[in-house]
């Protein structure tokens, strides 16, 4: 059947949405039994009254995604649809004990900054040293708009534990309102989706990779069902590492990793206005750029509902999906010409 593989990567979709919808409640009933309520911020004090809303709500997503995943590739041996999985699950266990840490001393700390860091870098050299030696990935890259793949030759490696770092760091700054971090992941996955669709037609994508992108799109979309505001649970680190591991796998395995400033726009947004307060702050010994910071909390501060603070990064995330898809058929048509 030639389009075998846009069968499985709907129906991974559509199961892994409906496992995820039954293991939500589940989920939901053992953190409250087991008391994981997250601690907020003292200084985000708009947010005192979310203090004990439930964590590691994360699970709910990644897990079915995950055996979804493993389930429908059971016809091919460990490809990189199953291997951005195991990195996804990777960089969830490294949230989980930051979550743990957080409920266990009743305070918003968990890992110390450095543990955190070198933990997410030694996931993401392993993987970066498996992609540029792996015959499905390897250390060529496509440019936006451009016909042609660009060798990084050895600059791969460090190049993809760069983007690995970034992107897992930028979707946990995201994930500071109701809806915020998963919403804008369903629009930087669904770009990608279609992203992998063309490519794979092109005949230059892996199908297990749309497998796996379709089956966490599926399960996001159930938990959104119980992360859009007001939440009754919370991703925690656990799934917003997860995710930003899982959105640099996608990236990295579809040779595509430039399309992450585009789809993950509003994730970059993140990062960057940390990066601008951080600097500012020191640089003039105490004046900041923004009222508060991530961008997300400056735009909260300035009396903007937390609804409509996410429905503007999911649309400038949709509009943006669009500008990376039209780069990939613009790139494949110029190449077959």
């Amino acid at each position: 059947m030639e389009k075998a593989f846009l069968v499985r990567a709907l129906c991974a979709l559509l199961l892994s949405f409906i496992v995820a919808t039954i293991f939500a409640p589940l989920v939901l009933r053992l953190a409250r039994r087991l008391k994981a309520g997250q601690p907020i911020l003292s200084y985000v004090e708009q947010h005192a009254a979310k203090a004990g809303t439930p964590t590691f709500g994360g699970f709910i997503f990644l897990l079915p995604s995950f055996f979804v995943t493993l389930a429908f590739s059971l016809h091919e041996k460990m490809g990189v649809g199953s291997v951005a999985a195991f990195v996804m699950l990777s960089y969830a266990v490294l949230g989980f004990l930051d979550d743990f840490i957080k409920i266990k001393t009743k305070d918003n700390l968990g890992l110390r900054p450095y543990q955190k860091i070198v933990g997410q870098a030694a996931i993401a050299l392993i993987v970066s040293i498996y992609a540029f030696r792996s015959p499905d990935v390897g250390s060529s890259v496509y440019l936006p708009f451009y016909d042609r793949a660009v060798d990084f030759g050895y600059w791969y490696i460090p190049f993809a534990c760069f983007i690995f770092l970034a992107l897992s760091n930028c979707v946990n700054l995201t994930d500071g309102l109701d809806g915020l971090a998963s919403g804008c992941s369903l629009g930087y996955l669904a770009a990608f989706a279609l992203v992998l669709l063309v490519m794979i037609s092109s005949g230059v994508a892996s199908s297990s990779l749309l497998t796996f992108t379709t089956a966490l799109i599926g399960a996001l979309l159930a938990f959104l069902l119980f992360n859009s505001n007001k939440a009754s649970i919370f991703m925690g680190d656990t799934g917003s590492l997860g995710l930003g591991g899982a959105c640099a796998a996608v990236a990295l395995f579809s040779k595509q990793p430039f399309l992450v400033p585009i789809c993950g726009i509003m994730f970059v947004v993140s990062g960057i206005s940390i990066i601008i307060q951080v600097a500012y702050f020191k640089l003039t010994k105490g004046k900041r750029v923004f009222l508060m910071a991530p961008f997300h909390h400056h735009l909260e501060k300035k009396g903007m509902s937390e609804a409509k603070i996410c429905a503007i990064y999911s649309v400038v995330t949709i509009v943006m999906g669009v500008v990376a898809v039209l780069s990939v058929i613009v790139g494949q048509y110029g190449s077959s010409r």
